[in-house]
């Protein structure tokens, strides 16, 4: 059962923050949504494309993000109806809705059909990173491991608890394992969950990170807007955390990644080396 005052928080804390960071008369329904595991890289993106003329970035979206692991069960068609419920309430409280938003929560991934659905001029750009850097993330953030007993701001649990995306059958399974098979495990669901959908741009955040701007003249083509704004923002990238898995991943950790993700890993093409 939904707690009332729970997800009043959540609505007025997000809408707080897109508050007034762009008004124009009218409802704009060619939103963005940027989708991609956690850790990488898509806050990164989504601030840089919410950052030029006429688009606003409304971060991680907290009442969809902690109704997303109800929403992931439901018929594609019911999900879209609450998530553009959901996401409407949001700009119009925050009196964005004739502006260009980008949505980043996460967790979308595994609701790019529905979001699809409810806004059918909707570009989705989906990052990709090398899944052994992702994981050194998440090791460091710590979200899946026995110590974290916190939750985010959504009021979702940390630690190493199951959690939706979790294959049923395999769900006894993942509070047992390593702390680096479990993040290995979170890069490959989320990424398989938003691969191959129609409407998505697929961005490697190596190339972002060697060719900011030809990767802001690819991005803002699908998006059809004006590259050099995005560019700008994407010349903020951090290069030096690619590669970061050769010095900080140890050699069991490695066999763990290689034994839930390395089919996946060499299916996009990272190099072993």
């Amino acid at each position: 059962m939904r707690n009332p005052a729970r997800t009043a928080s959540l609505y007025g804390r997000t809408a707080f923050r897109v508050f007034a960071r762009g008004r124009r008369r009218g409802v704009e329904d060619r939103l963005v949504f940027v989708v991609g595991s956690p850790r990488s890289g898509t806050t990164f993106v989504a601030g840089a494309i919410g950052g030029q003329p006429g688009f606003v970035d409304l971060g991680e979206v907290l009442p969809l993000k902690a109704e997303i692991p109800e929403l992931a069960s439901l018929p594609t068609d019911t999900a879209a109806r609450r998530l553009r419920a959901i996401l409407e309430r949001v700009r119009l409280l925050g009196l964005v809705r004739g502006t260009r938003a980008v949505e980043q929560t996460p967790e979308t991934a595994f609701l790019v059909e529905a979001a699809r659905l409810a806004y059918p001029h909707a570009r989705v750009v989906h990052v990709v990173r090398d899944g052994r850097d992702v994981v050194c993330s998440l090791l460091e953030r710590g979200w899946l491991s026995p110590g974290r007993t916190d939750s985010d701001d959504a009021r979702l649990g940390f630690g190493p608890h199951v959690r939706f995306w979790v294959e049923e059958e395999r769900r006894d399974e993942f509070p047992r394992v390593s702390d680096a098979t479990r993040a290995a495990w979170m890069w490959r669901r989320y990424l398989s969950a938003a691969r191959g959908h129609d409407g998505s741009f697929e961005l490697r955040y190596e190339s972002l990170a060697a060719d900011p701007e030809a990767s802001a003249r690819d991005v803002a083509a699908f998006l059809g807007s004006d590259h050099r704004p995005l560019a700008e923002g994407f010349a903020e990238v951090h290069a030096r955390s690619v590669g970061r898995w050769r010095e900080e991943l140890t050699p069991e950790q490695l066999a763990d990644f290689e034994g839930e993700a390395g089919r996946l890993l060499r299916e996009l093409g990272y190099s072993e080396a």
